[in-house]
């Protein structure tokens, strides 16, 4: 742990949150290079001023008294056989979140990344979802997950913002974060290297095909079937199915970018044929491919007062040939980070306490 790396306060505006033009601004009178330059720190993973050693030591002094680098920690890390690595992040306010560091089976790296701590949208498979809501996380919050991640290993080849909460209900934060990633002044992420994934919010995706980011885009759609949605996803009752597919073909003709439709698999719930086959209905006009996720287990979750389970070998099996026989295009998630809670749906097993919260230490 870096000597500032403690319990933060709020008292101090966190550098690491803001853009390049942003941070020009901010530190006025300084001159626009020395922006430049604790940009490019900050990029570098350094943390704190002190590391800035091209900065007098007066100008060090000066922005630690008047600023923090950061405004999260690494409370803890876990680490999972496969590879995974996820960290838990202790927020100024004492909130946690949890962040994730993927391997595949080629060796290539991803980085999952939080942008709320808990979620409002509720979905009865997902664990974070059933911590409730928090707050909403700041622009720094979001960029210092991907630092911490990348202080775990330097060699990150893609992002996905498929961690806690959903990302369309912070799209203002997460723009700027996402600006702050992609400068070429700075950390210089490539926009399609980046994933977001979305319960389905009607709105941002209309704004994310006016405005952008251009990134790619990621629907956890689980089932097709209208009643069976809205018990699985309550946001599904004010974001119908008719009007999101209206809004994936909005996008995809403002932006022209295929889009994956996730189904998590939940055994004996909607792996039916009749499900393949709206789901099928639903991808039908879209270019899209469907990504199968098998659930995979919280404890505690339930359904119509049973516990969920994970789907048969058969069940994906049979649900894989329908969609194929139907002309869809197939991929399915293996599962990485079981062992650490952090795969698909599991973020956020958290000390008791407040939703979202742990120590730090």
């Amino acid at each position: 742990m870096a000597p500032d790396e403690k319990p933060l306060t709020q008292d101090k505006p966190a550098l690491s949150g803001l853009p390049l033009e942003e941070l020009e601004k901010f530190l006025t009178p300084l001159p626009p290079f020395r922006a430049r330059q604790i940009f490019r720190w900050i990029a570098r993973g350094a943390q704190s001023f002190a590391d800035m050693t091209d900065l007098s030591l007066d100008l060090r002094e000066k922005l630690a008294a008047g600023y923090t680098l950061r405004s999260s920690v690494i409370a803890a890390r876990l680490d999972d056989p496969d590879g995974t690595v996820k960290l838990k992040i202790g927020l100024a306010d004492g909130a946690g979140i949890e962040a994730v560091l993927l391997r595949d089976g080629e060796g290539r790296q991803t980085a999952c990344l939080s942008t709320q701590a808990g979620c409002p949208v509720g979905c009865v498979f997902c664990k974070t979802g059933s911590l409730g809501f928090l707050r909403n996380l700041e622009a720094s919050e979001i960029v210092e997950q991907f630092l911490a991640i990348r202080s775990v290993s330097p060699d990150i080849a893609n992002v996905v913002i498929m961690g806690m909460g959903e990302p369309l209900l912070n799209l203002e934060e997460l723009r700027k974060a996402l600006d702050i990633l992609t400068d070429s002044e700075g950390i210089g992420l490539s926009k399609r290297r980046i994933t977001l994934s979305t319960s389905g919010i009607i709105r941002g995706i209309q704004e994310l095909a006016d405005q952008g980011p251009d990134l790619r885009l990621a629907v956890s759609l689980t089932t097709a079937d209208p009643a069976l949605r809205e018990e699985l996803m309550p946001i599904a009752r004010t974001n119908s199915l008719p009007a999101l597919k209206s809004a994936l073909q909005y996008y995809q003709a403002k932006q022209g970018r295929r889009i994956t439709l996730e189904a998590v698999l939940l055994g004996g719930v909607n792996t039916r044929k009749e499900d393949s086959a709206a789901l099928a209905d639903f991808a039908h006009g879209l270019d899209a491919v469907v990504n199968l996720i098998p659930w995979n287990p919280v404890e505690g979750l339930e359904f119509r007062g049973k516990p969920l389970r994970e789907p048969g070998a058969g069940e994906i099996a049979g649900f894989t040939r329908e969609l194929a026989r139907r002309g869809i295009k197939v991929t399915r998630r293996y599962r990485k980070g079981r062992l650490v809670a952090g795969a698909c749906g599991q973020l956020g097993e958290l000390p008791t306490g407040h939703p979202g919260e742990f120590e730090t230490s």
